[in-house]
C-alpha cells in the first residue's frame, strides 16, 4: 500500500533547538519508518527527476536513503558523496558552510565520467550550502548536474537560489 503523497510528508516531525538553540529541525525519521509513505515519497521524487538523467548522486546521510530507492525505482546506478574518512579512495573534496557550522565532502574516486548527466538526491534543501558543494564537486568530474530533488524545502533560508541547480522538492515550508 502506498499513502497520498501529502499524508506521507504530514509525517515530518518538527524538533525545536535541534541541533542547537533557535534551529528548527526537520525530522524524515517517522516518514522513513513508514513503509507506505517511504515508498510515496520515493515515487514522488522519481516522477521529479529531469528527463536524459544517467546517474543518482546521493547526499551523506540521509540523501542515501531516498537515493538508493530513486535509483532502484527508476533503473541507474547511486553515487554516494560521503563526509571525511569514509572512502577508501578520493578523488575530489570540498568544504562548505552549513546554516549552523562548516562540512567537507568526498567524492569517490572513478564512479562519474565526463558528460555524464547526474541528479541529486537529499532530504532538506536548507540553505543551499550542501547542494552547491556537491554540485561543485560533480562538475569537478566532469558530469553534469541536471537538477536536485529533495523531499523538503524550508524557502525561507535560500537555498534555491545558492544551489545553483535547477531544484524540485515535493514539499515547501
Amino acid at each position: 500500500m502506498t499513502l497520498p503523497l501529502n499524508r506521507a510528508l504530514g509525517l515530518i516531525r518538527e524538533v525545536d533547538d535541534f541541533p542547537e538553540p533557535g534551529v528548527l529541525f526537520r525530522d524524515l525519521t517517522p516518514l522513513l519508518a513508514d513503509p507506505a509513505a517511504f515508498r510515496a515519497v520515493v515515487g514522488g521524487l522519481a516522477a521529479a527527476v529531469p528527463p536524459g538523467v544517467d546517474t543518482v548522486v546521493a547526499l551523506e546521510a540521509r540523501g542515501f536513503l531516498f537515493g538508493a530507492g530513486l535509483a532502484a525505482v527508476r533503473g541507474l546506478g547511486v553515487v554516494p558523496i560521503r563526509k571525511p574518512g569514509k572512502l577508501p579512495a578520493v578523488a575530489d573534496r570540498v568544504t562548505y558552510d552549513l546554516e549552523y557550522g562548516t562540512a567537507t565532502f568526498e567524492l569517490p574516486v572513478d564512479v562519474l565520467a565526463a558528460g555524464q548527466r547526474v541528479v541529486v538526491v537529499d532530504d532538506v534543501l536548507a540553505t543551499g550550502g550542501t547542494l552547491a558543494a556537491a554540485a561543485g564537486l560533480i562538475a569537478r568530474a566532469g558530469a553534469a548536474v541536471v537538477g536536485a530533488v529533495v523531499v523538503l524545502e524550508i524557502a525561507a533560508l535560500g537555498g534555491r537560489d545558492r544551489a545553483g541547480v535547477p531544484v524540485r522538492a515535493l514539499h515547501t515550508v
